[in-house]
């Protein structure tokens, strides 16, 4: 994916569930890279280095807005 940048580096797939709900609903284009090897193999998420959300740059400083305000203005959290 041309010109996509990594946003936000996960452990493991429960921690950004409600995340890629705001995502859908904002109409921003996601993909979260090692998503089914980790799913399938969940201790292998530090030998490949998690599971990395990316974005496109475009879009990039506003899928930071929505990380920091889920984590400050919500009774939820990205772990």
């Amino acid at each position: 994916m041309k010109d996509f940048v990594i946003v936000k580096t996960f452990t493991y797939p429960y921690e950004y569930a409600i995340l890629k709900l705001l995502l859908d609903r904002e109409g921003i284009s996601y993909f979260f890279e090692n998503e089914t090897m980790i799913g399938v193999f969940p201790f292998y998420s530090n030998a490949l280095g998690g599971i990395n959300l990316k974005v496109h740059q475009r879009d990039k400083e506003r899928v930071l807005q929505i990380i920091d305000d889920l984590n400050t203005n919500s009774h939820l959290r990205i772990v």
